[in-house]
């Protein structure tokens, strides 16, 4: 089967100020998200990967997106919204600018999430790391179950949880910084009843388009 992962669209506009923007920031895709789901969507119609499931997180940001990937590509199911792919509650740091954050936190704890994966102690994330390891691995497992070759299943969260999702599929081993996805971004791995191959990761539709034809 071939399971691919992407992360939604953007959520802020070219006059907007960044904020992180975790589970309790609903926020809904501005145009240029709107423009990257359905370049997503495309990608998969232009490599004929019609999905046989769609799934996504629980937001307006996932939902939505996930839709219109859908629209695009030709897939007339339902949107399958799973509450184990819900984006982080990043707690205090949540609504804030990286500036904020950095004024009461210091820069290596930005850092330390970006480059390291490694969550801010006292901040009030949620849920727990073990708790989103066990929820990637939990997908995982019940997507794999049907490994036909032609299967293909396409999965839209955040960039929280995919880095859960790429730490089973690359390894621990792998280093931490190639987890990060940017918005609009895409992944691939074939999975087969003794194997996980890897295609790619954090690619926008055009290069995940030629990752998979090569």
């Amino acid at each position: 089967m071939l399971l691919i992962l992407a992360r939604h669209g953007n959520t802020f506009g070219p006059e907007d100020t960044p904020v992180w923007v975790g589970a309790n920031e609903d926020l809904p895709l501005v145009e240029k998200g709107l423009e990257q789901s359905r370049a997503m969507g495309e990608a998969l119609r232009s490599l004929n990967q019609l999905p046989d499931r769609i799934l996504a997180g629980p937001l307006k940001r996932t939902r939505h997106g996930a839709r219109l990937v859908g629209e695009v590509c030709g897939f007339t199911g339902e949107v399958e919204i799973d509450e184990r792919l819900k984006e982080i509650d990043y707690g205090v740091w949540g609504g804030k600018t990286d500036a904020e954050i950095t004024e009461s936190w210091g820069e290596s704890a930005i850092a330390d999430w970006r480059d390291r994966s490694i969550p801010p102690t006292g901040a009030g994330w949620s849920p727990t790391v073990e708790t989103l390891k066990s929820n990637a691995r939990s997908v995982l497992e019940s997507v794999s179950r049907d490994r036909s070759e032609d299967t293909v299943v396409f999965i839209l969260t955040s960039n929280g949880v995919l880095r859960y999702f790429h730490e089973l599929l690359a390894g621990q081993d792998a280093p931490t910084e190639d987890a990060r996805v940017k918005t609009g971004h895409m992944g691939a791995v074939r999975i087969t009843a003794d194997s996980r191959e890897l295609l790619g990761w954090n690619l926008s539709p055009d290069a995940f388009v030629e990752a998979l034809r090569s």
